[in-house]
């Protein structure tokens, strides 16, 4: 009997706008393009709301007063929450009904969509914090599983999220580390003490998040008839078909016109059909199924590319210096106690900026291409680095001042 596990990252990051070497100390304002371009975040995200929150969220609306058995869950970015509140207020009031439903579950990560975990566990721990009142305020919510930024996932991080208690941890199910296994399984994180891991069904959720409109592909065209199909084809040799990927998928990503809503919209019908199917949150997931087995991942697991690693965002010279760059200025940036320049370093951590510095190419370097408002990767680590020069001619100006005060 197998249950549908429905998860959706909601996160656009504020992207910083073309920033010449000129503006450095005369504009602090780095994401804040008001030109009709790729990189005005207004703009971006209106274009999204109208394309894909608004659809999506009444149409899961509908489903969930429909189907007693549906249910979703979501985790949204700290950054994609303050930029609905300034543009999109409509789109955050859509989404506290599906979370007032008591069927759509809250899950926690960093607020500002890092990477930190890998660079600074205090600074990590401050966003993930910072997430948690966002959720309690925005939501009235207080998130019992954690979803690090990408999926990104080892040992390490199970261990802490075992500490801090949360009951489950989301990662990709990737083939290296399960070997023979299934993601379709409850799972417990090695050396954890009450923390069980769920594990994305990369496949199937690829087929709806990447494949869906891909004419050349042989499952085209992909129904829900069909979909339900293959989820009936675990009764019996699975818990729980974990389905997690990008909310854009719905609109954004997946054109309407491609079918996408009518999919979604058929999907819990047809998967309800059979009776031994059912629809649950990660919170209930790990309640009703017990861990078939530890898992041991010593190494970064991430969701994205063909490498399931963070190369994505690290892997070449220009992403690791600016990478490198932000977060030696903690100390610092922390020490001056201004709230904006403190605000700002920690927009220029999401881990957006570095994935538009890729340099991949082939099959995945399509995919960079697509999701990259710069030209190229060069302007993009151009725009961030002069952004971030600025930052810390900011950040020297601060204490100078206040080593200035010290001395009368």
């Amino acid at each position: 009997m197998p249950s549908i596990c429905l998860y959706f990252q909601v996160h656009q990051p504020l992207r910083i706008k073309k920033y010449q070497i000129f503006d450095l100390g005369k504009d602090h304002e780095y994401f804040n393009d008001s030109s009709d371009s790729n990189l005005n975040n207004k703009k971006i995200l209106r274009k999204v709301a109208e394309k894909s929150y608004l659809p999506s969220n009444d149409l899961l609306l509908d489903l969930l007063k429909e189907h007693p058995k549906f249910k979703v869950s979501f985790s949204f970015s700290g950054v994609f929450l303050e930029q609905l509140i300034k543009y999109a207020p409509d789109v955050l009031e859509s989404f506290r009904k599906l979370i007032d439903t008591g069927k759509a579950e809250v899950l926690a990560e960093t607020y500002f969509h890092s990477l930190a975990f890998f660079y600074s566990k205090d600074e990590f721990e401050s966003q993930v914090k910072l997430h948690a009142d966002a959720m309690k305020k925005y939501f009235d919510y207080e998130p019992k599983v954690f979803r690090n930024t990408e999926l990104a996932y080892n040992n390490e991080l199970a261990l802490w999220a075992d500490r801090k208690r949360y009951r489950a941890i989301l990662a990709e199910g990737w083939d290296n580390f399960l070997g023979w296994r299934s993601p379709n399984f409850v799972y417990k994180p090695i050396n954890t003490k009450r923390l069980k891991l769920l594990l994305k069904n990369y496949k199937l959720s690829d087929d709806i998040a990447f494949r869906f409109s891909e004419k050349s592909w042989k499952e085209h065209p992909l129904t829900a008839e069909k979909f339900s199909r293959w989820i009936n084809g675990f009764n019996g040799n699975g818990q729980v078909v974990n389905l997690f990927m990008d909310y854009e998928t719905f609109g954004e990503h997946q054109w309407a016109e491609n079918g996408i809503f009518e999919f979604l919209k058929n999907m819990p019908k047809y998967v309800l059909k059979n009776k031994d199917n059912n629809f649950v949150t990660p919170s209930e997931a790990v309640k009703k199924y017990p861990p078939m087995d530890e898992i041991d991942v010593p190494y970064i697991v991430t969701w994205a590319d063909t490498e399931r690693d963070l190369s994505a965002w690290t892997g070449n010279n220009i992403q690791s210096f600016a990478i490198d760059f932000i977060y030696k200025m903690e100390k610092d940036v922390l020490s001056t106690k201004d709230v904006k320049i403190i605000d700002d370093w920690r927009k220029m951590q999401t881990s957006d900026h570095f994935y538009y510095m890729c340099t991949k190419w082939f099959a995945d370097g399509d995919v960079h291409k697509y999701f990259n408002p710069y030209e190229s990767p060069y302007d993009a680590f151009i725009s961030y680095m002069n952004a971030a020069h600025d930052l810390k001619m900011r950040i020297e100006e601060k204490m100078s001042r206040k080593y200035k005060r010290g001395l009368k």
